[in-house]
Order: C-alpha cells, then structure tokens, then sequence
C-alpha cells in the first residue's frame, strides 16, 4: 500500500486517473493534476514547503520531488516526466519537460517549456534553462536547441506512454 501521509494536517490531493506505486511515499503539502503517476519508490514530500505537479505528469522509479523550508516551492507544469532516481528540488519546471534519469534540478532552478535535461545532468541553483533546449553535463550547460521531432518523439511520447503504463497496474 502506498504511503499518503499527512503533515500538519495536510493530506495531498489527487487529480483523476492517477496511479500510485504501492511502495511510493507522497506526504504533506501536494497536489497533483489529472492522468500522473507516481511509481515505485518514489518520494514526493510536500513537508517544509508545498509541491505541485499539473496534468500528465510522471514522477519515475526511485524520483525525489522536495523542496526548502520558507524559501523554495516546487511547481510542475503539465506533461512532464520525471526520470528513474531524479532529483527535483525547490524548482519550477514548465510544461512539455523531459528530465532524464538520475539529473538533479536544484533549487530556485527554472526550466523552461519544451526543454530535456539529460541524463545525469545537474542544474544549478538559480538557472534558468532556456524553453525549447537541451541542457546536459555537470553543471548542465545549453548543448542544443531541441529539434521539433524531440519534442513529439521524446518528450510527448514518454509522457502519454507513461499514461499507458499506468493503466496496466490499474486492471
């Protein structure tokens, strides 16, 4: 069973047609849209601060979502997903965002619409990564500007998959 836990009286909430991973941990202050999942082992802790995820979002195995006590929020527009062991922490992150596994976005971080973060990437505090681009590296830096097939081809499609495969664990 998955672990929602209350944190000062605040239980998150939930969009319809989400899934959750029977051994994800979603605490405290969060709100999650329409069609997200949250899969197993992940960890979305709304505890010093608030969190919010849009519509079609997908939060991957092993994924930390947090954010900092009094000073940084974490907001997740919609059609995003959220690589295997990510971080994402005290950041915004726009709509149509691919954040690749094992990537940390650290605080006060901004990523822009329609944007990859490679694999293994770390964004720096403060940031601000430029819509419509890939970023890698450690710190990640701008390598491209994303070809319009990337965007349909990778970041469309991993979202709408994830939809996909969330209904597999719902039947």
């Amino acid at each position: 069973m998955s672990f929602i836990l209350p944190v000062k009286n605040i239980l998150p909430k939930f969009g319809n047609n989400c899934f959750i991973a029977p051994n994800a941990t979603i605490a405290g202050d969060v709100i999650m849209g329409d069609d997200c999942s949250v899969w197993f082992n992940a960890v979305i802790r709304g505890d010093v601060n608030s969190i919010r995820l849009g519509n079609k979002v997908n939060v991957q195995d092993g994924a930390i979502i947090h954010c900092t006590y009094e000073r940084a929020k974490t907001i997740v527009g919609n059609n995003v997903s959220i690589g295997h062991n990510a971080i994402v922490h005290g950041c915004v992150i726009d709509d149509n965002v691919l954040v690749g596994m094992g990537a940390i976005v650290m605080d006060n971080a901004h990523v822009g619409s329609n944007s990859i973060i490679a694999a293994g990437a770390v964004v720096l505090e403060n940031t601000i990564v430029e819509p419509g681009s890939i970023y890698a590296g450690v710190p990640a830096k701008k390598i491209k500007d994303i070809p319009e097939e990337m965007i349909s081809g990778e970041i469309n499609r991993i979202a709408n998959n994830y939809v996909m495969y969330a209904e597999w664990f719902k039947k």
